[in-house]
């Protein structure tokens, strides 16, 4: 009885996180953005926001099953259904709170597959620095197959800046090289003189966790089924923008490439904001700044691919917290602790 009261109580916890969510984002709306988005949301194409969703789901459903081969070295095969589950739980959670949809997906899969919590977040480590130079490689790919528009469009930011400020051109880049060159400099330093220094340490371990992650794939007993997820997973994250863009008919026109340099800003924003609230479509608009799209639109544009997301991520977040006990009714549901807090420092610096 009592943990039924307590399993209740949990449910009620995230079922009233996922409506706080909703009106916590909507309320951070100023009206004219509220307005943007609810003509977005009127003038859409619904038939082609629909293919959108489902992309996004096999998109977490592929990301799970990435995970789970990173789990096969440790001999762990957890039941996919457990991984999907906690997945989408981590989407929902990281909406609202960032990093915790990764401790929590690592406690719910422990609790309910009976593994060890510091060795599972030893995989999102590695999980999150492959991520983070596929990232890197998908700039550089953004990049060269558009050199005209994107190098166009940074040569002009700099040529407004020298009109500005009175310094040329080929000073700004020598200043900006300086200013890497420096910081680099600069964290050895600081990497020497303050090594027990608790941020210093949570960074050293996010670094050394990015060299030890890429030296472990070669350890995995299906790796051309890692790098397949890895590419589809960002194929559909790429297909889900092109295809959206069709949905209004001021971006109808808008090529592939625009789409890759959508998805290459829109990852950046929902690194500057929980779930890229405020910042999504703003980083969207500025984007499609470059393409000719006004401001209106672009912003119009970044409201309703935010809604769509969202909205899938609270929806399916909310479903897998009601379904995973009862996929698992028959398991004992023992919770596995961290071993120490370091076990959840190691995620973030």
């Amino acid at each position: 009885m009592r943990k039924r009261f307590f399993s209740i109580l949990q449910y009620v916890f995230f079922l009233g996180a996922g409506i706080f969510l909703v009106w916590w984002q909507l309320k951070s709306l100023t009206p004219e953005q509220k307005t943007a988005f609810l003509d977005a949301l009127k003038e859409a194409n619904y038939w082609l926001i629909l293919p959108v969703a489902v992309m996004t789901v096999i998109s977490h459903l592929s990301r799970a099953m990435r995970w789970k081969l990173l789990m096969e070295p440790l001999n762990y095969n957890p039941a996919l259904k457990n991984v999907f589950a906690v997945t989408l739980i981590g989407y929902f959670a990281n909406a609202a709170f960032p990093r915790l949809g990764e401790i929590l997906k690592c406690t719910f899969l422990a609790r309910y597959e009976k593994l060890k919590v510091d060795k599972l977040v030893g995989t999102i480590i590695v999980e999150r620095a492959f991520d983070m130079v596929c990232f890197l490689i998908f700039i550089g790919i953004t990049v060269i197959i558009q050199l005209d528009i994107v190098g166009g469009f940074v040569k002009t930011q700099f040529l407004k800046l020298s009109v500005t400020t009175g310094i040329p051109l080929w000073a700004k880049l020598l200043i900006v090289l300086a200013v890497f060159i420096s910081g680099i400099i600069l964290l050895k330093i600081i990497f020497k003189r303050f090594p027990e220094n608790r941020f210093i340490l949570g960074l050293k371990n996010f670094l050394w966790g990015i060299l030890e992650g890429f030296k472990s794939i070669k350890n995995l007993k299906h790796r051309r089924a890692f790098i397949f997820h890895t590419f589809l997973i960002w194929t559909l994250y790429l297909l889900e923008i092109y295809v959206a863009f069709y949905a209004m008919k001021g971006t109808a026109h808008l090529s592939i490439e625009a789409a890759f340099s959508v998805l290459t800003l829109s990852a950046l924003a929902m690194i500057v904001t929980p779930g890229g609230i405020g910042s999504f479509p703003i980083f969207i608009k500025e984007t499609l700044l470059i393409y000719g799209i006004s401001s209106a639109l672009g912003i119009a544009f970044g409201w309703l691919m935010w809604g769509i997301a969202t909205g899938i991520v609270i929806f399916t977040g909310l479903l897998a917290l009601l379904l995973l006990p009862y996929m698992n009714k028959n398991k004992k549901n023992e919770i596995s602790k961290f071993d120490s807090i370091e076990d959840i420092q190691l995620i973030s610096p």
